[in-house]
């Protein structure tokens, strides 16, 4: 039976309040449209507060300009967020990594920890938005352990669907991520990964693990996230558009 000390609970509690301005949504707005927004993931604001953390993959491929569809980062909580204008500032989809520039006024931004300190069996939780916006814009926070430090490959199911093309293709793509133990759903994608003590980020939510089709990411969850370390994040702030 795994034990959990009222100092760890504390601890966590006062930083997920600390951290909760600092989560924010991502998605596509149109006017005309119903409902006006369409919710793609979780993002997190870093740097000097102007710029936002989130997957590469919830990047629309498009948007329809015609109808003044624009890119957007929801702040605040409860049923009525605040919208921000948002544009990408650097993309990284080998990693699964963008990085957005948002108009107004700078929000609370979380710091980047040392993710090369991260080891196996080490607890952590991240935050984010698991269901959108289906529960209100609140903010979800999920335990988690380092249950693994993998490479993102996946094998295929047999020996006969490798020829030495795709293994070329694997050995290049190949880089470590945290394979999580937290159950992770549709929209937390983008969630940060952080320390539950100082609220340190380590890691961005990326994908998880799904046994049979989609749906069942929901109906029967499999208990495998993953997340991309922090060090990919850093290297992407770097070469951001101001």
């Amino acid at each position: 039976m795994l034990f959990v000390s009222q100092s760890c609970n504390a601890d966590l509690v006062q930083t997920i309040e600390q951290i909760k301005p600092s989560i924010v949504g991502v998605g596509t707005f149109q006017k005309m449209r119903s409902p006006p927004v369409n919710f793609l993931g979780t993002g997190f604001v870093v740097d000097d507060g102007r710029y936002i953390v989130t997957n590469a993959h919830v990047v629309p491929d498009s948007m329809d300009t015609a109808r003044n569809e624009s890119l957007v980062v929801l702040t605040g909580k409860g049923n009525n967020p605040e919208l921000r204008t948002a544009t990408i500032a650097a993309l990284d989809k080998e990693h699964d990594l963008a990085v957005f520039r948002i108009n107004g006024t700078s929000l609370p931004a979380l710091k980047l920890g040392d993710a090369e300190k991260i080891r196996e069996g080490q607890a952590l939780a991240f935050t984010g938005f698991p269901l959108g916006m289906i529960l209100g814009f609140y903010p979800v926070t999920h335990r988690t352990m380092i249950s693994s430090i993998t490479p993102i490959i996946l094998p295929a199911h047999n020996t006969k669907q490798l020829d030495a093309g795709k293994i070329r293709q694997l050995q290049k793509s190949a880089f470590e991520v945290f394979q999580l133990d937290g159950t992770a759903y549709p929209g937390s994608s983008g969630s940060p990964l952080y320390d539950p003590d100082s609220g340190e980020v380590y890691g961005i939510v990326n994908m998880v693990f799904v046994k049979g089709k989609k749906e069942s990411a929901l109906s029967n969850p499999s208990g495998i996230s993953y997340a991309i370390p922090g060090s990919y994040i850093r290297d992407l702030l770097k070469r951001k558009q101001l």
